[in-house]
Parts: structure tokens; sequence; C-alpha cells
């Protein structure tokens, strides 16, 4: 290893990897510059230690970043030392994991300083889409430093010391750190959406080591692959009195109740994240309006309406999948859309986002139609229309324009108007609506639902379906990228 003694770098490297894999890179670099008297000042490393190792076997591409070296300031050489780390994972299609502890770019080394990190920048963008990219914060992560982190497919913070911003909290006009500490883990974790995951450090190791293991090491070479111990055709017996909370039903179907939850505290009415079906990773999108307590009653309850924030943090899950060969799930339990002044803002194009994701990807896509499924927000979650390969539906869902009641007053507003017996009325004929434009059965009638299928027997048919599509090839138009 470097020349520096035993840091928070060092161990924090010893613990994400598997028993004396670490190979350093680079430990005899040291800053080149001597203006301001920088010949005289030790910087080992130039404060980040670069190498690589394994974690369960697979090979990863790590840097750490040493606070005792200048306060582990990014000076050109420190950049650099980075950015060859991300040259050298591309070559042979490992992941990179950047453990962050930065005070920010380095006054002394100026210009120098930001053209290196401007190739860090640059190593990101090419690499995106092609090894996966995880950000783990335990100290200071401000300015540029922050930008590299929202380049990643994946930030996780440290609970407590962490500090993730591009403007200081006390900077921000009418705010001051005590009020509003826009640099915490929590708010990246629940109202900015940066952070897919905070705790403690012991827990954020495990939790990195947790997510090489279940991605793939790049677009290519998908090692993602586990044994499956679990029944492949388990009946989840009750898996309908779950359906508003969709991370129950997901950890119900999936290999042994395996679930990865990424930004399970931003925008809950959505969730992401991997589970396993026959020891195949399978990214999971789903709509959720309840969180069920231990006890199995609704802890949390949330609109069913999609939201802009829900939607842009779905659709950058979707594309990561998409890009890595991961196929995707989706559940589907959606009234409609959030009616409000602020989400009307930017509602429509992060719902566009969201429907361009799942259209233009071509991975497999298995839908389940848990519940109510309205309206165009229907048409956003991997319907049939944009390119879903199965969907089932469960006998109860309601597939159409809108709630049967709802339709009803509106189709037979003047007959009601004179009827006697008003309600009676608007019971029949939503029932018959329902029946006819709105159930499960109609919509498999007209091709757009492939099987009514039973709750308890989601797993088996999913697990089927991905066993049909594994061998999916499907093309797109020939084009740059899009532009959505």
């Amino acid at each position: 290893m470097s020349t520096t003694a035993q840091t928070s770098a060092k161990r924090r490297i010893e613990a994400l990897l598997d028993d004396s894999s670490f190979v350093e890179i680079g430990g005899y670099v040291t800053a080149r510059n001597t203006d301001f008297n920088m010949q005289k000042k030790e910087t080992p490393a130039d404060g980040v230690i670069t190498g690589y190792g394994v974690i369960d076997g697979n090979l990863v591409y790590v840097y750490s970043q040493d606070v005792t070296v200048m306060n582990g300031s990014i000076g050109e050489m420190h950049a650099k030392k980075i950015a060859n780390v991300y040259k050298m994972a591309m070559k042979v299609g490992a992941p990179v994991v950047g453990l962050v502890d930065c005070s920010g770019l380095r006054l002394q080394e100026a210009t120098d300083a930001l053209n290196g990190f401007g190739e860090v920048y640059m190593a990101q963008a090419m690499a995106s889409g092609v090894i996966p990219q995880i950000t783990a914060i335990f100290g200071v992560c401000g300015g540029g430093m922050a930008v590299a982190s929202a380049l990643s497919d994946f930030t996780f913070m440290e609970e407590k010391k962490a500090k993730l911003f591009v403007n200081s909290p006390n900077t921000l006009e009418g705010n001051y750190t005590e009020k509003n500490d826009t640099s915490s883990a929590k708010f990246a974790a629940h109202q900015s959406g940066i952070a897919d995951l905070i705790g403690d450090e012991d827990t954020l190791i495990a939790k990195l080591r947790e997510l090489v293991t279940i991605l793939p090491a790049n677009n290519e070479d998908d090692l993602s692959y586990a044994e499956c111990g679990d029944d492949l055709n388990r009946v989840c017996a009750g898996l309908e009195n779950g359906a508003k909370d969709a991370g129950y039903v997901l950890s119900s179907i999936s290999d042994n109740g395996f679930f990865y939850e990424v930004k399970a505290g931003y925008e809950k009415n959505m969730v992401t994240g991997f589970i396993r079906l026959n020891g195949n990773t399978v990214g999971a999108v789903a709509n959720r309006s309840e969180i069920l307590g231990e006890d199995g009653e609704a802890a949390e309850s949330f609109d069913s309406a999609l939201t802009a924030d829900g939607c842009e943090k779905a659709a950058r899950f979707v594309s990561f999948c998409d890009s890595f060969h991961i196929p995707i799930l989706s559940l589907t339990n959606v009234k409609g859309y959030a009616a409000t002044v602020n989400e009307e803002k930017k509602l429509a194009k992060a719902v566009a986002k969201l429907t361009y994701a799942f259209a233009s990807a071509t991975v497999p896509k298995v839908s389940v139609v848990m519940g109510e499924a309205f309206g165009s927000a229907y048409l956003t979650m991997n319907s049939k229309s944009i390119g879903a390969d199965i969907v089932y539906a469960w006998p109860e869902a309601s597939i159409g324009m809108m709630d049967a009641d709802a339709a009803a007053r509106i189709m037979y507003a003047d007959e009601i108007k004179a009827a006697d017996n008003a309600n009676t009325l608007i019971a029949d004929k939503a029932a018959e609506y329902a029946k006819l434009q709105s159930s499960a059965e109609a919509a498999a009638r007209r091709g757009y639902v492939d099987d009514i299928i039973e709750a308890q027997d989601t797993r088996k048919y999913v697990i089927g379906a991905y066993e049909m599509l594994f061998t999916k090839r499907e093309d797109r138009p020939d084009k740059k990228h899009g532009c959505v």
C-alpha cells in the first residue's frame, strides 16, 4: 500500500474488499506543483488511494480519499489517479467504487486541479452505461465532487458525518444549517433524492458489497446470477392483501424474500429496487399507496397517483437496468396523476421521461396489474402499448379510462338527474361499465392483458415469463440517442 499511515481511507478499502485482495496502483504518486511552497508539504499518494480488488470474487476498482492529506482536497495528480482507475476499469469491464471524504478542489493548484477534475467528469461520462459506478460519501462531498457523485449510478451517504452539497447550506439566501441542513444525508435521501441509501459506516460497506454482487460487471458480461434455493412454483398465499404495499409484494415473490430497495426514503409512492427470480437479478418499479407495519396495518399512506419526482426516480432506474441488460418488472396500481400546482410545473415532462424510459428499453419487460390502472398514468407504467412483453393482471384489477363510478356519472348525467333513485341507477351503470370496459377480463379480451392470474401464483408466472424471454432480441430505430 501507499506510504501513508493506517487511515480511515485504508480501513474502508480493507472493509469493502475481500481479505488481502487489494492491489494498490499509484501509491508513490505525490503532488508535483511547487507554487505556494507546496514542495515543502507531504502529500502521500496525493490524498487518494487507488487500486483494485475483489468482492465475493467479483473484480472491482476502487478509490478512497484520504482526509489526512491536505483535507482530502483534489489536486492535479489526485484527479488523474481517479481518472486512471476509470480507464483501467473500462478496459476490463469492472465496476468502480468511490469512497469519498473531500474538502474540494486544491486552491494551490487552481487550473491544474480543475483540468484534472474535468478529466474525471469525462471518464465518468464515458463509463456511464458501460460499467456500474457507485459512490459512498463518508465525509464532505461539496461543489464539483457533488456533481461527480450525481454522475455515478448509486450514491450512499453516512448518516451523521457525510455532507453533500453544491452550495453550502449557510450560503443559501434565507437558509442556515440549523434551519434546513441541505447538505445532510437525510436531506439527500428524503428531499433531493440524490442518496440511494443512508446508514452508519458498517451498514454502508455491507450494502456496497451486496450491491456489487447483484449487479452485472459491465454492459456485456453478466455475472449477476446466483443459485436459487427457493421453490420456483412457490405459492404466495394472501398476496392480494398487500397489494397496496409494493415492497411487501416484491419481497414475497422474490427468491428467499430478497429485496434491495434504492431511494427508499424518496417519493415513497414509487418503489425502485432489485429482486431475485430464479437466481437472476431483476429491476422492479412499482406503485405504492401504503407501507405496512409489522402488525400488518398501514403505517404510512399515499395517493395512488404518479408524481413528477416519482416518475424521474423510476425513469433513471429503468434506464440503468436497460443499460446493463437487467430485466424489468413493473407492478401497477395507479389511478392517475397528482393534482397540485407544484406538481403541474414539471409533471408532464417527468411522466414523459418515464414513458420514454419504458418504451425505449429493450430488455425483457413484464408487467403485473395488481389493482387500479386508469388513464394515461396506466399507459406510462410499462403497459402493453408502450412495449411490455408480457402483461398479467390479478382477477380484481381494474383497467380503463377511469373509475367505473365516475365514468357512469359522466356518461349518464342526464338520466341520473332525472331518475327517482339516482344511487341505484349509478350503481347499475357503474357495474355495467366495469364489466364491459374496465375489468381485467375486458382488457384481456382486447389483448391488452396476456393472462389473468391469481395473486398467489404471481411468482411462478413471472419466473416463467422471464425464462421464455431470456433470449429476447429487439431493435430500435438507428439514432444517436433520444432527446426526452
